[in-house]
């Protein structure tokens, strides 16, 4: 085995791949052996380190070195000045704001310095497509333990124990289902992955299937000895074409190395599992509806009971966990659950993995434990709003989650705390909105992609998103009266109620949380026909300040449908029957001429 004095770690997450990280990589490679260092130096494809915004990222270690927005050209820079000659590129480090210092060690930067990764230990430090890479970071440990030291019913206690819960949004405790599983008489049972990502933002599975598959097949593995399983699923949306590359390779070189498949690691367990790619309908996330899909069939829920333990995929005793708690199991069995179990708060043991999007600062993963807060994951992981400007909302838990307020800033982050809030944790998504973010059009948004993703089979969910997404156009449209809100929240409320499944069950929460905490918001839309954050297109107007107006022409120029006039001589004009509210003239006005009203 050859040995290096430096290894380079390029991420190969879909963000970075899409900034070109996979060209940064072969030139690297290139590069080392024009000065040949390719003997001594090994470049290593990663999954994703989590501060997807700063991507491609490029990690030298022993040392540590965090390089960001590395691009092609700067490869060579990097060989030469860090890799031959030993001296730290200083412009392609990490600088938090311009008034700070650059940080050099991937250890020192703040993104991660109240994380706590357990579902994510391996992303960013090992190839995915080498399995040799996850053993030697204890990679089956835990099923070699289970297999050879434990008892199904051990390896439950343990899970019960953690007070793992399920992290694909419903929070169950995962020790509990598997128990229902287990105790399930049946000739044949299956375990099932839920990799169908569907929330907008969201990228938590994703992440880690990329770069860490190995530990989801160990943790279904783990879980199929437990309830008497011999066979899995991975229901994955056939949109992540690079993690399901990678798990096919990684269930490939498992069954190479006896730990799925035939007898594994000689003992008379068997355990097989297959992917089924899913079509991207958002309510496959659902497991009666992914059982279905798996089946062959249209991807529609289905009243419970029965539950999936007694009668799940193919009427057989299932079990259906997401990829975020797959990933969690083999260092619970290695660690123990007491272990887990110190970690979170009473109720919420252990950690979270949230994809952090939208007006904030560092975009990308985190995750934390269990009882941090909101305004700690926003601020100290986030590094704040863009440009400084004023927090507004959090929508946490996905299009089925609620937005929270600067008031909820220190609410903790656990089950309780959130649904209390009138939020869920959903499976992680968590989107932050500034102060020009329109409430209303938030929860038109939101209320948008759940009435589309309705499967249509219960009557509540059908007609009644479609009745609230309406008067919420009409609302932004400046065309609601006062009677609207009572209207749209008593719908809220009997969707809520009345839904077949959880698609139904949450697709109100944005309507009512927003209703709840911005309804001042809706007010000014209703009576003053104004939106507050100027970001409803029919309730607002662009304007030119003549005194401002440098008469450059620049505005029409771009407009694309010519509605500004003007001259070298006089002031622009918008001509506001023909505008489209495209906004186009505000972006491209050197002088700040234009503004909204």
């Amino acid at each position: 085995m050859p040995t290096y004095r430096s290894h380079v770690l390029v991420c190969g997450g879909t963000g970075c791949v899409a900034g070109g990280s996979q060209i940064v990589q072969a030139r690297m490679k290139e590069e080392l052996v024009k000065k040949g260092l390719d003997k001594e130096v090994l470049v290593v494809q990663t999954g994703c380190h989590g501060m997807c915004e700063l991507g491609p990222i490029v990690v030298v270690y022993p040392e540590g070195t965090f390089y960001t927005r590395v691009q092609p050209d700067d490869v060579k820079l990097i060989v030469e000045e860090h890799l031959y000659k030993g001296r730290v590129v200083e412009k392609l480090l990490y600088k938090p704001s311009e008034k700070m210092e650059s940080v050099k060690h991937y250890n020192e930067l703040p993104f991660y310095a109240k994380q706590h990764r357990i579902a994510l230990r391996n992303c960013g430090y090992i190839n995915p497509d080498n399995i040799e890479e996850y053993i030697a970071r204890d990679g089956y440990q835990a099923l070699a333990k289970v297999l050879k030291e434990m008892t199904p019913d051990d390896v439950i206690n343990e899970m019960k124990t953690s007070g793992l819960r399920g992290r694909g949004g419903g929070g169950f405790p995962t020790g509990m289902k598997w128990e229902f599983c287990k105790k399930s008489v049946s000739d044949k049972k299956y375990t099932i992955c839920n990799a169908d990502e569907g929330d907008p933002g969201a990228f938590m599975d994703r992440s880690i299937l990329e770069g860490d598959p190995h530990s989801v097949l160990e943790g279904m593995a783990i879980g199929a000895f437990a309830m008497g399983a011999d066979e899995g699923y991975i229901y994955c949306r056939a949109e992540y074409p690079l993690a399901i590359k990678r798990l096919k390779t990684a269930i490939a070189q498992a069954e190479e190395y006896g730990l799925l498949g035939r007898n594994i690691m000689g003992t008379n367990f068997s355990f097989e599992i297959h992917i089924k790619e899913g079509a991207g309908a958002f309510v496959c996330g659902e497991e009666t509806a992914l059982m279905a899909s798996i089946e062959g069939e249209r991807g529609m829920p289905r009243p419970r009971p029965p539950f999936p333990a007694n009668k799940g995929l193919w009427a057989k005793p299932s079990n259906i966990n997401n990829v975020e708690t797959w990933a969690n199991v083999s260092p619970i069995i290695i660690n123990g659950g007491a272990w887990y179990a110190s970690m979170g708060t009473e109720k919420s043991k252990g950690t979270k993995v949230f994809a952090l999007t939208g007006k904030v600062k560092n975009t990308g993963l985190v995750e934390v434990p269990m009882g941090i807060t909101i305004r700690e994951i926003i601020f100290d992981l986030g590094g704040g709003i863009i440009n400084d400007k004023a927090f507004k909302a959090a929508q946490i838990g996905g299009p089925s989650g609620g937005c929270l307020t600067e008031a909820h800033l220190d609410t903790p982050v656990d089950y309780e705390s959130l649904t209390a809030a009138g939020a869920i944790m959903g499976s992680g998504g968590l989107v932050i909105m500034d102060e020009e973010t329109c409430m209303v059009d938030v929860a038109k948004f939101f209320l948008e992609f759940t009435q589309r993703e309705s499967c249509g089979k219960c009557v509540p969910c059908r007609e009644g998103t479609k009745q609230m997404l309406l008067t919420l156009e009409r609302i932004t449209r400046g065309e609601g009266t006062m009677e609207d809100l009572d209207k749209l929240e008593e719908l809220a409320v009997m969707v809520k109620e009345s839904s077949l499944c959880g698609l139904g069950q949450t697709a109100p929460n944005p309507v009512l949380t927003t209703l709840r905490y911005f309804r001042h918001e809706y007010e000014a839309h209703i009576r003053e026909k104004t939106c507050p954050a100027k970001a409803c297109a029919a309730l607002i107007q662009y304007i030119v300040n003549p005194d401002l107006c440098r008469k450059c022409g620049l505005c029409a120029k771009n407009c694309p449908v010519t509605c500004i006039s003007g001259d070298r001589q006089t002031p622009y004009v918008i001509d506001q029957s023909k505008c489209i509210k495209c906004g186009t003239c505000l972006e491209v006005c050197p002088f700040k001429a234009i503004r909204k009203e």
